[in-house]
């Protein structure tokens, strides 16, 4: 089933873990918070939330050495979900605090939002997703319409020419950025889905249900 589904939410030392944790178990995963890479088993979904500054996240991600085995698990197309800081993290640069390298997972950067307008930053709120619908994501879409919104708290955002990765983009003031992007059994979103109600619960609960029908193929 795949609500039995192992679980590891990364405990780095930030992020809102209790939160994540709890919508995870809400919808069937074994889940459970790991403070070390030995703590992870092979067949593990891996969750990276994150909140903060990336600097912070950067340094403690290579204090406890999770930054290796992130990088690895996403290259051995390991099932992962990256949240918030969790996606940009995973990108090469975020010009937050004066740069920052991240991860270099995929190619891109991390710049700060320009919405114009009289918009305040950060980023605080309901806002829409439009998903880019193809073979291998449509499974995650499941019972999401387009015009559900997810709750975002940023104030940076991705910004990638790698265009095969991204899945999707929301629009906020003059300002259309990068929201989610998906590769393989990986994806990762700039909303926070335990802090969007149903629908971000049903984004987690198809998130496990995916994975589950490719181990049945």
């Amino acid at each position: 089933m795949a609500g039995q589904r192992k679980a590891a939410v990364i405990d780095y030392g930030m992020g809102n873990l209790r939160s994540v944790l709890r919508a995870w178990q809400a919808v069937g995963a074994d889940a459970r918070l790991v403070d070390s890479p030995k703590d992870v088993s092979a067949d593990d979904v891996l969750i990276f939330p994150g909140q903060g500054a990336i600097a912070d996240t950067m340094r403690l991600l290579k204090q406890t050495r999770f930054d290796d085995l992130i990088k690895g698990w996403i290259s051995d197309n390991k099932p992962f979900f990256g949240i918030c800081l969790g996606l940009q993290a995973l990108f090469e640069f975020s010009e937050e605090g004066g740069g920052v390298g991240g991860l270099g997972v995929f190619e891109g950067r991390v710049r700060r939002l320009n919405p114009s307008g009289g918009l305040k930053v950060p980023h605080m709120g309901w806002n829409n997703v439009s998903f880019k619908k193809a073979p291998d994501t449509d499974a995650l879409l499941g019972g999401i319409d387009p015009d559900d919104q997810f709750y975002f708290v940023h104030s940076y955002c991705v910004e990638t020419g790698q265009d095969g990765i991204v899945w999707g983009t929301t629009q906020y003031g003059a300002d259309t950025f990068v929201s989610a992007v998906a590769r393989g059994n990986l994806a990762a979103c700039q909303f926070h889905p335990e802090k969007s109600q149903s629908k971000g619960l049903r984004l987690y609960r198809n998130f496990l249900e995916f994975l589950e029908g490719k181990a049945r193929i």
